[in-house]
């Protein structure tokens, strides 16, 4: 049984990993054209860098080992955004705006659902030293034009903001326990279970956190959660930034979902989960995370997104492409130019092995060099 993996852990196949690779290169050649710079993060750190500022669902998310070396309790990284941030703040320590990209595994110690691999191939890309509401609206295009790019449009990006749920929770003075409670209920949108926890709770902060499943699709929630949630400087902020996206984002599917608050643990202020066609489940998500860099000396204002390329993938239709040209055994000069010129054009060119049994059509090849008149030309593959 040496070749069985554990769960929720598979290999990449030769036609998934070229699918997979084809999508990275597309990906990252996507943000370099929009300025951001390519990282790579290790895959292990010590553990208080890995999950510093970043909340307890990424701590329980973590695989933990001891180092050898130094005695120190490392993790393998189970999200890499706080890596990035760690990058921004303490290693470039730039003064003006950064842009940064990444693409790796990482792993998870479990599954986020029963049929989720525990190691995603994260792709994000994060915008540094720009607290205005601008940076939001780049992020959100970039994601939007990635998303089109690989070939799975966004059918539908709901945009939400931490900053409301933070507001209310702590008018109704709730403890630690019961808002990790009140954040469950809300993302199920389990509204007589909300009604049992905020039982004591006194108005008007028992009425808005009722009200927030409630708060969902186009611009005239908006409207709605002006009339019905109290009217306090830090609520109306978070609204106006959220008509400000509405307006500057009006030609993308944008919605809205004030209950969602995936990621809160990190995050501050703006939150989006972008969905594609088919997808029940939201294949990126992302949104303004200002203090994370302050554990590694430095509160920088921060925004972006990731998602998962391996489920990104799924979403894509199987290339038909033409296989790779049998290229025979021979010592032969045009044979050898042949190849060359072929291969400069993009042609995949395999070849033969002497004493080969197995099928080369199983090999992936489907046409072959065939000498005619002392000129090599491609032709139909022969005897499979």
């Amino acid at each position: 049984m040496r070749w069985v993996l554990p769960d929720h852990i598979q290999d990449a196949l030769p036609s998934e990993a070229e699918k997979l690779e084809r999508l990275r290169r597309r990906l990252l050649d996507a943000f370099r054209s929009h300025g951001y710079q390519l990282v790579v993060p290790p895959l292990l750190e010590y553990l208080d860098s890995l999950t510093t500022g970043a909340g307890q669902d990424l701590k329980l998310r973590t695989f933990k080992l001891v180092d050898q070396l130094s005695g120190k309790t490392m993790g393998v990284r189970a999200d890499m955004t706080p890596q990035v941030a760690r990058i921004d703040a303490h290693l470039l320590n730039r003064a003006g705006v950064s842009r940064l990209c990444y693409c790796g595994s990482v792993l998870h110690a479990l599954p986020s659902t029963l049929t989720a691999t525990r190691e995603p191939l994260q792709l994000g890309a994060e915008l540094y030293g720009h607290a205005g509401i601008d940076a939001d609206i780049e992020i959100v295009r970039l994601l939007s034009e990635v998303m089109r790019l690989a070939e799975v449009p966004a059918s539908r990006i709901d945009l939400g903001h931490v900053g409301l749920f933070r507001v209310l929770a702590a008018r109704a003075g709730m403890v630690p326990e019961r808002e990790e409670e009140l954040f469950d209920l809300l993302q199920a949108k389990d509204v007589p279970g909300l009604r049992e926890l905020l039982a004591d709770v006194a108005e008007p902060a028992r009425s808005a956190l009722l009200a927030l499943p409630a708060l969902y699709g186009g611009a005239d929630v908006l409207d709605e959660a002006r009339r019905c949630l109290p009217d306090e400087p830090e609520i109306r902020a978070a609204l106006d930034d959220l008509s400000t996206l509405a307006a500057a984002l009006a030609d993308l599917p944008i919605s809205f979902d004030l209950a969602d608050l995936r990621g809160y643990h990190y995050h501050n202020g703006v939150v989006f989960a972008a969905y594609g066609s088919g997808s029940p489940a939201a294949l990126a998500l992302g949104g303004r995370y200002d203090s994370i860099g302050q554990a590694f000396g430095r509160a920088r204002p921060a925004t972006g997104f990731s998602l998962d390329l391996r489920e990104l993938a799924l979403h894509l239709p199987d290339a038909t492409e033409p296989g790779a040209i049998l290229a025979p055994a021979v010592a032969n000069e045009a044979l050898q130019v042949a190849v060359a010129q072929l291969r400069a054009q993009g042609e995949v060119v395999m070849t033969a092995l002497p004493g080969h049994e197995g099928s080369w059509k199983e090999a992936g090849c489907d046409r072959q060099l065939i000498e005619r008149d002392g000129r090599w030309t491609v032709g139909a593959l022969q005897g499979e």
